[in-house]
């Protein structure tokens, strides 16, 4: 199996695990504060959905040879978004929170999933170029992909250590 081959299947099958978690869950457990910052379930999928942007921008570029074009609500961010992540998950709370779970999970789906789709126009060559898009300081679109399978299992296991806690009060 190639690298490319290996990233992208993890992607899927992570896509799976937490699409499969999320629907099993009830919308009043999805919509509760339960997380840091009184974040709920949401509002997690809505950070996911927002860093996700993100790397579907970075994608893209590389897709069609370009500097990324990023979405308008990250371009009137105040301040530098890419080296204070803090500011930017309250900026993304702030603009997201209010949004219903239905139109959340449609989005982060959606984005996922034209993420997946983006990444298998790439050549596998350019994936793992480091030095292809300058634009990623030495870094490589394959970098862009573990990233964001490392931010979604991140959360997925905060999910799920939360879920077996919740259980065992019941």
């Amino acid at each position: 199996m190639s690298m490319k081959d290996h990233i992208l299947t993890a992607l899927r099958e992570q896509f799976d695990q937490l699409d499969e978690l999320l629907a099993s869950l009830s919308e009043e457990q999805i919509t509760t504060p339960n997380f840091d910052d009184n974040w709920s379930i949401k509002d997690v999928v809505n950070h996911l959905w927002g860093w996700q942007q993100i790397s579907i921008a970075r994608i893209n570029a590389g897709v069609h040879n370009r500097e990324p074009e990023f979405p308008n609500w990250l371009i009137s961010f105040p301040g530098n978004w890419d080296e204070n992540a803090t500011q930017t998950n309250a900026w993304i709370y702030k603009n997201f929170h209010n949004q219903s779970w239905v139109e959340a999970n449609k989005n982060w789906k959606e984005g996922f999933l034209q993420l997946l789709d983006l990444s298998e126009k790439v050549s596998e060559r350019y994936l793992l170029d480091g030095d292809k898009y300058l634009w990623l300081k030495g870094y490589s679109l394959a970098f862009v992909l573990v990233a964001s399978y490392e931010h979604h299992q991140e959360h997925l296991e905060k999910l799920i250590i939360w879920l077996q806690e919740h259980e065992s009060k019941e």
